[in-house]
């Protein structure tokens, strides 16, 4: 619950501040910056405020260590009154007010830190003396003094632009680290290794067309797209999941074009732009500047609802068309869903097989790459696999699952084990291509949990 602050206690702070300032230059007789939040009203703290405290707090701190300026004391306070921090830095007092300058005045963010610089004799470096101009005002951009000091703007006013500043800046920074996140998973999962039938390091599987290096020019060419869907969630989050899903198709028929013109006509991920972009726009409409994360089951839940009334239609469709492809055509003859149901239901083996397995495995004390595979078998045990199931029948199917189900009995499946289950799914030309991309999704989920959104 966001508090609300009285003029006296915002005075109380700044003397306190004052008070411990003088205290710090006189221990160590150099520079000492002092950095606030700008945030006008009677709320000045907050998960959000707090966040892009702890964004300003670091990129000072990375400057000074890019200008090889040591801090001799680092303090921090956490308080209804605001976010504060307090440092003594070697260095010249002049030469440390550009840099604080400069980071105010590098983006909209920037506007909303206010770095002062104590010189040792306790007066405050001016920027105008380094020839900057003044700051200007949040909200129309005149001299910012001016505007206070006539009180121009209405503190509702300038809680709105600061608001919108934030929000604008972590959208941005969130969407561009959910799609890293994501361009990330299928990179693990393409170089996990050794995959049954899979392209890996090692070698193609029962692939001819691909090798790693194809699936590497792949991510390379999806990660704007998966970025593009990311946005479109956080945009469309008051609009009904079954509006929104057309727009991801539309998305997901502009990446396959930029996919096979980055392979040559090669269809390396075809199904992961449908499974993990669909699950990419749901983590975007779950999406909060204070909480960027919403969590994995949550994510796959929402990943659910959007396509669920999309894939009542496809299916429909597919009765009153026929089937173009292998998994339309297993529909029609046997009812077999395929990743439209999986999908449709929150993709309930990754949920409950896939990365529970991959978590197993970590506890355990495996690599993430142990843990893959780990995941990988977990999901080949279960999942109807619709691509196993075109290359080799139902006895294909059964018999690959019950060769994963055999090396599920330990945590971190043996290598050399899984090596000769590669030989022997490659001679039988069966490959996994459906829970290689339920495996990269596992991966993404992974990560999501891992993540810090903060600097």
């Amino acid at each position: 619950m966001e508090q609300e602050i009285s003029l006296a206690q915002v005075l109380a702070a700044r003397e306190r501040r004052v008070w411990r300032q003088g205290e710090l230059l006189e221990r160590y007789g150099q520079p000492l910056i002092s950095f606030c939040m700008n945030i006008a009203g009677p709320v000045k703290n907050g998960p959000l405020i707090r966040r892009a405290f702890r964004e300003g707090l670091f990129r000072l701190e990375e400057a000074l260590r890019g200008a090889g300026a040591a801090v001799l004391c680092r303090e921090e306070l956490d308080e209804p009154t605001g976010c504060e921090a307090l440092l003594a830095v070697a260095g010249e007092g002049m030469a440390l007010k550009r840099l604080c300058v400069c980071l105010e005045d590098e983006d909209r963010l920037g506007r909303l830190f206010d770095l002062d610089v104590l010189l040792p004799g306790g007066e405050k470096a001016e920027r105008e003396a380094l020839g900057f101009p003044p700051r200007p005002c949040l909200v129309c951009g005149a001299p910012g003094k001016g505007c206070a000091s006539r009180r121009v703007h209405p503190a509702e006013e300038l809680r709105q632009v600061t608001g919108e500043i934030l929000r604008a800046h972590f959208a941005q920074k969130d969407s561009e680290a959910l799609a890293d996140l994501a361009a990330k998973a299928l990179l693990y999962e393409v170089c996990t290794t050794p995959k049954p039938g899979l392209v890996d390091r090692a070698n193609n599987g029962s692939h001819r067309d691909m090798d790693v290096f194809t699936f590497l020019d792949s991510t390379a060419a999806l990660l704007p797209f998966l970025g593009r869907v990311v946005r479109l969630g956080m945009e469309t989050v008051s609009r009904p999941p079954e509006e929104v899903f057309p727009l991801l198709r539309r998305e997901g028929l502009r990446a396959e074009r930029d996919m096979f013109r980055a392979t040559g006509g090669v269809n390396t991920h075809k199904g992961a732009i449908f499974s993990l972009g669909t699950v990419c726009a749901a983590a975007g409409r779950l999406w909060r500047p204070e909480q960027p994360w919403a969590g994995a089951e949550a994510v796959l839940a929402e990943g659910g609802r959007l396509y669920r009334t999309a894939a009542e239609a496809d299916f429909a469709r597919l009765q009153r068309q026929g089937a173009h492809t292998a998994g339309g055509r297993l529909y029609l003859e046997q009812g077999l869903e395929g990743i439209r149901g999986e999908l449709a239901r929150g993709l309930p083996s990754v949920r409950d097989r896939g990365l529970p397995a991959l978590e197993r495995a970590l506890e355990a004390g495996g690599s993430l790459e142990q843990a893959g595979c780990a995941a990988l078998l977990a999901l080949m045990a279960q999942v109807t696999d619709t691509t196993l199931l075109h290359r080799g029948g139902e006895e294909g199917l059964a018999w690959a699952a019950r060769q994963a189900a055999a090396l599920q009995t330990v945590p971190l499946p043996d290598r050399a084990a899984l090596e000769a289950l590669d030989r022997a799914m490659t001679e039988r030309n069966l490959s996994p291509g459906g829970c290689a991309d339920l495996l990269a999704i596992c991966f993404f989920l992974h990560f999501g949990e891992e993540q810090r959104f903060d600097p």
